[in-house]
């Protein structure tokens, strides 16, 4: 906790609005999307997702394949204290639903299930598209499946197993949007950062949550965002974005969000 507080210190340091960014592309991407003050209706569905959660006192017994939580240590959890602790939250939540609502993306990856926060967000979203979310935990995944079909969320598929083994099956596919959140560990990151360039195109985004969760991830970040076929990055501090527009010449954004 005490590496996030000074990393976010430095963070406020270097951050800037859309003032800052001289990239037209950038400059829009904020502007109409992280900046995007409309009232959506879909936001009701966001938020009240999240509510009966945090008062869902199901328990679950979680199998962490990753790095784990900083403040869960017990392997019997309630959905409840998951949703607080480990869900994403409805800020961010919304800012997804704006970046799928904006981008349009045809087919979506989504490394890491959870409860389906995210899930529910990029799909309600882009309706359209095609989300596929791996999660490890099977108790985790089989809770979540329900949640989704109640919500009556049908183009997702949620696949239960270890990330390295489903990866190397799906990465025949194009993908052009891939949310990465489900390891916070340093080596396992960039393997899947590595194994999933192959299904990227031109306008592709990957999002990469808790870039500061520590100071390996930190380290992952710097390394992707040095990657030859990166061109643009944009820090949000919370989330991490990358760009592969080989039409761009390759900077970095550091952008209060």
């Amino acid at each position: 906790m005490f590496y996030q507080i000074i990393q976010y210190i430095r963070f406020l340091f270097k951050s800037t609005n859309q003032h800052g960014v001289h990239s037209p592309f950038v400059f829009d991407l904020v502007t109409k999307c992280f900046y995007n003050k409309t009232r959506y209706e879909s936001y009701s569905s966001i938020l009240n997702y999240r509510k009966s959660l945090i008062k869902n006192n199901t328990k679950i017994k979680v199998e962490d394949l990753g790095a784990g939580s900083q403040v869960m240590k017990k392997q019997e959890r309630l959905v409840s204290t998951i949703a607080k602790n480990a869900g994403t939250t409805y800020k961010r939540a919304k800012l997804l639903y704006r970046l799928t609502n904006y981008f349009k993306p045809e087919n979506i990856l989504e490394l890491g299930t959870s409860l389906g926060i995210a899930t529910q967000a990029l799909s309600l979203g882009s309706p359209e598209a095609h989300i596929i979310s791996i999660e490890g935990c099977p108790e985790t995944s089989k809770f979540t499946k329900q949640l989704l079909k109640n919500q009556q969320i049908e183009h997702v598929s949620l696949i239960t197993g270890n990330f390295n083994d489903e990866i190397k099956k799906l990465t025949s596919n194009k993908y052009d949007l891939i949310f990465f959140d489900g390891n916070h560990q340093k080596e396992a990151t960039l393997d899947y950062f590595e194994s999933l360039l192959q299904t990227a195109n031109n306008n592709s985004v990957f999002l990469f949550d808790d870039i500061y969760w520590s100071k390996n991830m930190t380290e992952v970040w710097e390394t992707i965002k040095q990657h030859p076929k990166v061109t643009v990055t944009i820090d949000t501090f919370f989330w991490g974005f990358v760009f592969f527009r080989k039409e761009q010449s390759k900077e970095h954004f550091v952008i209060r969000c």
